[in-house]
């Protein structure tokens, strides 16, 4: 890949699309195309459009998406099927027919069913029922990477999905109506020290077990993706479907445990069992990337503490004020 040919990093202002910036800046590609929602709406068909048609990027990692927790799933499941699969059709097909020459898509791990087998691999794809919690989202993103399957296979589009477990790390979302629970978390105990609550409550059983991918390494997997050669990418993954991930995963109540020590906090943990748990387990099979030889290299301990001096540093004092 030239690294001075156009890459347009849709999303870049958010939490994957931010460190995506970061890393390819650091592997000294120069020509990145970057707008911010006022200045492209991706969900209107005609700017979208008329985007591709004056800049024609050479590549395109699509990282903008209407993301959020059980939460916000539960509460707003129209806008996050209908948004994604906005984004996904304009983009994918515009990036297509103007040229292309590589496409990423981001998709996520809750893709797979409810009850997949431990570890979930790439093939176990749409063989049983999705979590009902984010199902909207989950359907969206499934129609994204078979939409990049099909236009692989009608149109030799250059199209690779990647399904990233759980992400964290600067630039997450901290909106406790809003956000996914390693953010949450660290919100909830940074603010039970300010108040110094006596307990704080979390939902769910804690009997939930995550899998934690920091950001900077889903980005890391990204850039080693676009460098492949198609060779080795098609002896690999026929299907063009590769999960990134840590290979282990952690109970909730764990994570909250070793979060409460990161921000310093001894309050009372209390788990509300009336709220839901979600998927019991979702643990990525890393089979795939780690044959093309990739590697995450941040520890969920590092990458806890150096997220949590970001929240302090940049997003503590706009929460509070908010």
């Amino acid at each position: 890949m030239d690294k001075g040919r156009k890459i347009f990093v849709a999303g870049h202002r958010g939490l994957v699309g931010s460190a995506l910036v970061r890393r390819l800046e650091a592997a000294g590609y120069s020509n990145l195309l970057l707008r911010t929602r006022e200045q492209l709406d991706l969900t209107r068909q005609r700017d979208v459009e008329q985007f591709f048609a004056d800049e024609r990027p050479a590549c395109v990692l699509l990282a903008a998406a209407k993301v959020g927790g059980i939460l916000a799933n539960s509460r707003h499941p129209a806008d996050f099927i209908r948004e994604n699969l906005q984004v996904q059709v304009n983009v994918i097909d515009a990036a297509h027919r103007h040229g292309a020459e590589k496409f990423i898509f981001l998709g996520s791990s809750c893709i797979y069913p409810k009850h997949a087998p431990q570890p979930m691999k790439e093939e176990h794809l749409l063989t049983g029922l999705l979590e009902p919690t984010n199902e909207a989202y989950a359907v969206a993103k499934i129609a994204g990477l078979k939409m990049c399957q099909f236009y692989w296979q009608q149109y030799n589009f250059n199209a690779v999905s990647l399904m990233p477990t759980n992400l964290y790390g600067p630039g997450d979302n901290f909106d406790l109506e809003t956000s996914h629970v390693l953010p949450a978390l660290l919100r909830k105990f940074h603010e039970a020290n300010a108040a110094r609550l006596p307990t704080v409550t979390i939902w769910g059983t804690g009997r939930p077990r995550r899998e934690f991918l920091h950001v900077d390494d889903m980005a890391d997997a990204c850039v080693f993706l676009l460098e492949q050669p198609e060779e080795n990418l098609a002896e690999v993954s026929p299907d063009r479907i590769f999960n990134v991930g840590v290979g282990a995963d952690i109970e909730i109540r764990e994570l909250a445990r070793m979060i409460q020590r990161t921000v310093g906090n001894r309050s009372e943990i209390v788990f509300d069992a009336s709220k839901p748990d979600g998927t019991p387990r979702k643990l990525l099979d890393l089979s795939r990337m780690s044959s093309l030889g990739w590697r995450p290299r941040i520890s969920l301990e590092e990458g806890i503490r150096s997220t949590y001096q970001w929240f302090r540093e940049v997003q503590a004092e706009q929460l509070t004020d908010a």
